[in-house]
Formats: structure tokens, C-alpha cells, sequence
């Protein structure tokens, strides 16, 4: 699993039917200090997400095993909602604070 954010929408009228019913997000990937990567994705939502929120991932075929996504043709798939992350026992990140406050 991986953490990242998510920064907006893709809209796609015409797709294959497999694909059909689902929702895409961008997703920008998170690093271990909270920081953007860089790198941005492309994942079909199975938690009904918005934008500014930070997620949890998968990639590859894991990306395959949600009831929402199985045996379907995606890369990567928004598995969970972040509401608090804590390491050695400090907060780092909580739901309700405005993630450009960080």
C-alpha cells in the first residue's frame, strides 16, 4: 500500500466496458516526510474519495482484489481514506487538519 493524495478528477465518457461504473482520481504520491513525489496516478476509487484527501493505494495486481476492481483491467486502486497516521507515537497527520496547514 502506498499513501498519496488526491488532486483531482479524469473524466472518460467512452472506455472499455470492463470499466464502466467506475471512478477515476488523480492521485499524487506521497514520501515518507509528507511531501509530494512528484509522480502522479491514475486509480479507480472504491471509496468514493475527494479531492485534498490523503489515501491509501494499491498498485498492480493488488490493485485487482477489491470487490470494485476484481478481475478488472486497472493499475491502481483507492483502497481507504487516511484519517490519522501515527509514528512513535506522534501524530503526524490527522484528517481534520488542513493538509496545507503541514
Amino acid at each position: 500500500m502506498l499513501l498519496g493524495k488526491v488532486i483531482g478528477t479524469v473524466v472518460s465518457t467512452r472506455k472499455e466496458p470492463e470499466l464502466e461504473g467506475l471512478r477515476f482520481m488523480l492521485v499524487r504520491e506521497l514520501d515518507n516526510q509528507w511531501k509530494a513525489t512528484g509522480k502522479v496516478i491514475v486509480a479507480v476509487d472504491a471509496m468514493n474519495s475527494g479531492e485534498g484527501e490523503v489515501v491509501l493505494f494499491a498498485a498492480g495486481s493488488s490493485a485487482r482484489q477489491t470487490a470494485v476492481t476484481k478481475d478488472r483491467p486497472v493499475d491502481h486502486v483507492i483502497m481507504a481514506i487516511v484519517d490519522t497516521v501515527t509514528v512513535e507515537g506522534d501524530v503526524v497527520f490527522e484528517k481534520m487538519q488542513s493538509y496545507e496547514d503541514r
